[in-house]
Protein backbone atom coordinates (compact mmCIF):
# COMPACT_ATOMS: atom_id res chain seq x y z
CA UNK A 1 0.00 0.00 0.00
CA UNK A 2 2.86 2.59 0.84
CA UNK A 3 4.14 1.92 -2.39
CA UNK A 4 1.51 2.46 -4.77
CA UNK A 5 0.81 5.61 -2.14
CA UNK A 6 4.39 6.84 -2.95
CA UNK A 7 3.70 6.79 -7.10
CA UNK A 8 0.32 8.61 -6.70
CA UNK A 9 2.08 11.34 -4.31
CA UNK A 10 5.08 12.09 -6.76
CA UNK A 11 2.75 11.86 -9.67
CA UNK A 12 -0.12 14.65 -7.98
CA UNK A 13 2.27 16.64 -6.30
CA UNK A 14 5.40 16.74 -9.09
CA UNK A 15 8.03 15.31 -6.46
CA UNK A 16 10.03 14.46 -9.14
CA UNK A 17 11.45 11.19 -7.46
CA UNK A 18 12.08 13.23 -3.31
CA UNK A 19 11.91 11.25 -0.66
CA UNK A 20 8.38 10.01 0.54
CA UNK A 21 8.68 7.89 4.11
CA UNK A 22 5.62 6.90 6.48
CA UNK A 23 6.54 9.66 8.57
CA UNK A 24 6.29 12.41 6.26
CA UNK A 25 3.71 15.27 6.30
CA UNK A 26 1.78 15.73 3.25
CA UNK A 27 1.70 19.65 3.76
CA UNK A 28 4.76 20.42 5.62
CA UNK A 29 7.04 18.28 4.15
CA UNK A 30 5.47 17.17 0.77
CA UNK A 31 4.62 21.09 0.01
CA UNK A 32 0.83 20.18 -0.75
CA UNK A 33 -2.00 22.55 -0.34
CA UNK A 34 -5.62 21.59 0.46
CA UNK A 35 -6.60 21.35 -3.60
CA UNK A 36 -3.47 18.94 -3.80
CA UNK A 37 -4.57 16.68 -1.03
CA UNK A 38 -8.25 16.46 -2.18
CA UNK A 39 -7.21 15.57 -5.63
CA UNK A 40 -4.86 12.74 -4.44
CA UNK A 41 -8.15 11.45 -2.31
CA UNK A 42 -9.99 11.08 -5.28
CA UNK A 43 -7.33 9.74 -7.16
CA UNK A 44 -6.74 7.07 -4.54
CA UNK A 45 -10.82 6.68 -4.04
CA UNK A 46 -11.03 5.86 -8.08
CA UNK A 47 -8.32 3.32 -8.13
CA UNK A 48 -9.34 1.70 -5.10
CA UNK A 49 -13.11 1.77 -5.34
CA UNK A 50 -13.23 3.12 -2.28
CA UNK A 51 -15.27 6.40 0.07
CA UNK A 52 -12.95 8.68 2.02
CA UNK A 53 -15.33 10.27 4.37
CA UNK A 54 -14.32 14.06 4.71
CA UNK A 55 -14.34 13.56 8.52
CA UNK A 56 -11.22 11.01 7.94
CA UNK A 57 -9.67 13.63 5.66
CA UNK A 58 -8.77 16.34 8.40
CA UNK A 59 -7.52 13.41 10.09
CA UNK A 60 -4.12 12.77 7.72
CA UNK A 61 -1.39 14.57 8.49
CA UNK A 62 1.17 12.37 7.41
CA UNK A 63 1.68 9.74 4.42
CA UNK A 64 0.99 6.84 7.55
CA UNK A 65 -1.44 8.38 8.25
CA UNK A 66 -3.17 7.75 5.14
CA UNK A 67 -1.87 4.33 4.68
CA UNK A 68 -2.57 3.44 8.02
CA UNK A 69 -6.45 3.68 7.41
CA UNK A 70 -6.30 2.56 3.62
CA UNK A 71 -4.94 -1.02 5.09
CA UNK A 72 -7.68 -0.82 8.24
CA UNK A 73 -10.26 0.49 5.73
CA UNK A 74 -9.57 -1.46 2.26
CA UNK A 75 -10.07 -4.82 2.86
Amino acid sequence: MFEELKVILDEQLHLNGKEITLESRIKEDLGADSLDVLQMLMTIEDEKGIVIPDEELATFETVGDIVKYLETNNK
